[in-house]
């Protein structure tokens, strides 16, 4: 066989690994097979591949615990009340709403980012169980009873808000890992770039994304005022039809 021709055949992984999250089958079964599928056609022996996924679970077995462990403490908290004690701690502030808990949390989650503080909020130990009933509980401190429509609204709403937070506040930390890689894939082309100034100059931008996520977050607490109203009022106007007809 000609070496200079290049053989495509492991990419049928990618196929494999496309399909098994298609059909919604067990991501780690999915991951397995696509390793076993793309080892086996690119030519590798079968006590290499064996070889190669036991390394790789012996250097990777405490992962679980560190993973498997706060959510276990997420979800015990959660058992005992968490997320209600979140959303009757919240509606005590009247003056609070939606928008203005998380425009308060982008900005704490932006400086503790920039600051290498990364794990201090996320979706599993912050969002889910603290933010989203918060923001939930400011909602209907004000209107009441919330269709479920808006319910998952600010659910994704409180998501976003995490990521934005996390994603360009991180990006200022001098040691994050990303800005290590661009300073060292510009050094290796010959671009001396300092990792403080890469750093520095992510400043304007997160200055912008906290501004303008700030003013979605302003235009959500209208959109949830008039979408409430208009609820209102056509539940008094079926209350309305239904009393006269009767």
């Amino acid at each position: 066989m000609d070496s200079t021709i290049v053989n495509l055949w492991p990419l049928l992984g990618v196929a494999v690994i496309i399909a098994g999250f298609i059909l919604r089958f067990n991501p780690f079964v999915v991951v397995v097979v696509t390793a076993l599928v793309t080892a086996a056609v690119a030519g590798f022996p079968v006590q290499k591949i064996l070889a190669a996924l036991g390394s790789g679970f012996v250097k990777t077995r405490n992962l679980p615990l560190i993973l498997v462990l706060p959510l276990a403490v997420i979800g015990l908290l959660e058992r005992h009340g968490l997320r209600q004690h979140a959303q009757n701690w919240i509606s005590r502030i009247k003056s609070a709403t939606a928008g203005r808990l998380l425009i308060v949390y982008l900005a704490a989650r932006e400086l503790t980012a920039a600051a290498g503080l990364t794990s201090l909020g996320g979706h599993p130990q912050m969002v889910r169980p603290l933010l989203a009933p918060m923001a939930e509980g400011a909602t209907e401190t004000r209107y009441g009873k919330l269709p479920e429509t808006l319910r998952h609204r600010l659910r994704a709403f409180s998501a976003a808000t995490d990521n934005v937070g996390l994603f360009f506040g991180e990006d200022i930390f001098v040691a994050f890992g990303a800005i290590v890689l661009m300073t060292t894939f510009l050094h290796e082309a010959g671009i001396d770039v300092e990792p403080i100034h890469v750093a520095l100059w992510g400043i304007p931008t997160a200055i912008c994304a906290f501004i303008i996520h700030s003013y979605r977050l302003y235009r959500l607490d209208h959109s949830i005022a008039r979408e409430m109203a208009g609820a209102g009022a056509a539940q008094a106007g079926n209350a309305q039809s239904q009393g006269g007809a009767a």
